[in-house]
């Protein structure tokens, strides 16, 4: 059985409640108040924390892709300003790290290069996540690894060797595994949630999931399975500007989705076999033939 981590003041891995992050990811649009708004939104569901992404636009953004003009809510601008558009600055992430702080939230982010990692590193968050395309990023690996700090790795459109190559970077003490397909939105069929399975019995760590489909039901099976950690993008509005927003929960089914865990969490019942209280008036009364 895959040992717990610590993250914070929560303890995830088997036995554990279920770690929810809602993922804002860039569903704020460089917007301080849909941030604080998606916040509350994670608060008043339940979650246990928000993630964010952080890049430095000038590193992350190809060069032959940084000129390319784009339409965008405030006008016309090239693919690099855009980037620069809906990147929080030092000043937004302390009222970020506040505004968390008095909502009862951790939040953490998916640093996208070393600077950014040293960026969040200011904020003493309490994880580090990798996101899925990092997961090859070797420099960015050991720069997590060296901050000390729990990291959560995503493992969507990942081989199994590029996996292999990340956990010996990382290490196993403080590693907790996120399952994953990245295809927005996820069809049923390229869920593949045997492989939280396959994750766990390799590398013994806690393994989660980490959801872009549409609706819970995927979600809810991952929980089923053994998944320690549900990590869902969230939204005001599915309809809103933005590449994450379609295949991201709005309010009522991230409320619902929280709700639906802990019913499974306490239906999973630890699989000793046993008479419940419930069941002894039935028992008595229709039994015939006792051993």
């Amino acid at each position: 059985m895959s040992a717990s981590v610590k993250i914070g003041d929560r303890l995830v891995g088997a036995g554990q409640p279920v770690y929810v992050i809602g993922e804002i990811g860039i569903n704020h649009n460089g917007d301080m108040s849909i941030a604080r708004q998606l916040i509350d939104v994670a608060a008043n569901a339940g979650c246990d924390a928000v993630k964010f992404q952080k890049r430095t636009p000038e590193i992350c953004v190809p060069p032959e892709q940084q000129g390319r003009m784009r339409s965008t809510p405030w006008g016309e601008m090239t693919y690099l300003e855009y980037k620069h558009r809906v990147e929080f600055d030092e000043g937004q992430y302390a009222e970020i790290d506040e505004y968390c702080a008095r909502r009862g939230l951790q939040w953490f982010a998916s640093p996208w290069d070393v600077p950014s990692a040293e960026f969040l590193e200011k904020f003493d968050v309490v994880t580090h996540k990798v996101a899925s395309a990092s997961i090859t990023d070797k420099e960015l690996l050991r720069a997590l690894a060296a901050t000390g700090k729990p990291v959560i790795l995503s493992t969507g459109m990942s081989e199994m060797q590029e996996i292999d190559e990340a956990v010996e970077i990382l290490g196993t003490e403080r590693l907790v595994i996120l399952h994953a397909t990245s295809t927005y939105p996820l069809p049923a069929e390229e869920a593949n949630l045997r492989t939280i399975d396959t994750l766990r019995e390799r590398y013994g760590v806690p393994v989660g999931y980490s959801g872009h489909e549409r609706g819970l039901q995927i979600s809810l099976a991952a929980v089923t399975l053994g998944a320690c950690a549900v990590e869902r993008h969230i939204t005001l509005d599915r309809t809103m500007w933005g590449s994450d927003h379609a295949a991201s929960l709005e309010p009522t089914g991230l409320q619902h989705l929280i709700r639906d865990i802990r019913v499974i969490e306490s239906a999973l019942g630890d699989g000793v076999k046993r008479v419940f209280p419930g069941e002894a008036e039935p028992r008595e009364r229709l039994r015939r033939v006792t051993s």
